[in-house]
């Protein structure tokens, strides 16, 4: 297995903005949202009222939008710690016309500024690599979700070699710019296997079995929060 290697915590330039709004993540984004919708309870259903969702490292906020698009009724607060993609997920945003859905805040994933339970999902898509220690962002994340709330988490898997990597650097970014292509490699090597996934669920006190490889280069996390005793 290839030895973790961390990237910048934060992407925090108008440059890396740009480039990473800029590649095409389209089917990644509907295929996270087609799974999150697939974890639907039946009371979430029929409630009548919009699911609460925070969404951390949302980057340019291209998964709520996607999310919002599909006639669901949420209401999405979308954090991230980079200004810049912020900036862009707003124009994103106000271009979807969905600001009434969807608040974008500057928040640190490692200390979310919510009380316990406050959400009734909490999905991230490929932030937990960008930190150095995740288990306590996972942590925030399980202690803002409510009793019974989905926890739904997919990043990137880090690959066993060498070789490996860069053949998956050439199929997904083969066509990208140095830029772009570079970003993904830094991104996999700073990814976590499945077995520290496990292991920090573990720790939280939650079954490693709501983790497993989804793809060849993703894992995912899929569970719902205890509810109170």
């Amino acid at each position: 297995m290839l030895q973790r290697v961390l990237e910048p915590e934060v992407m925090d330039s108008l440059e890396e903005a740009q480039d990473y709004d800029s590649m095409d993540h389209a089917e990644v984004n509907r295929r996270f949202v087609d799974h999150l919708l697939e974890c639907r309870s039946s009371s979430e259903l029929e409630s009548g009222r919009p699911v609460l969702v925070l969404d951390v490292g949302t980057g340019t906020a291209q998964i709520p939008i996607e999310l919002a698009g599909r006639g669901v009724a949420v209401r999405i607060t979308a954090i991230d710690l980079a200004a810049e993609m912020l900036k862009l997920g707003q124009i994103n945003v106000e271009r979807a016309g969905l600001t009434d859905r969807i608040a974008l805040e500057l928040v640190d994933a490692k200390s979310l500024p919510y009380a316990d339970g406050c959400f009734d999902w909490v999905i991230s898509n490929s932030i937990i690599h960008h930190i150095p220690k995740p288990l306590f962002s996972l942590g925030e994340m399980l202690r803002v979700l409510a009793p019974g709330g989905l926890l739904f988490v997919r990043d990137l898997l880090r690959p066993v070699d060498l070789p490996t990597l860069i053949d998956l650097v050439q199929t997904y970014a083969g066509t990208a710019n140095a830029h772009q292509r570079q970003m993904f490699d830094d991104s996999l090597h700073a990814a976590l296997s499945l077995d520290e996934i496990q292991e920090m669920l573990t720790t939280l006190g939650y079954p490693p079995s709501w983790v497993s490889q989804t793809t060849d280069r993703h894992w995912t996390i899929r569970g719902r929060k205890r509810q109170r005793s």
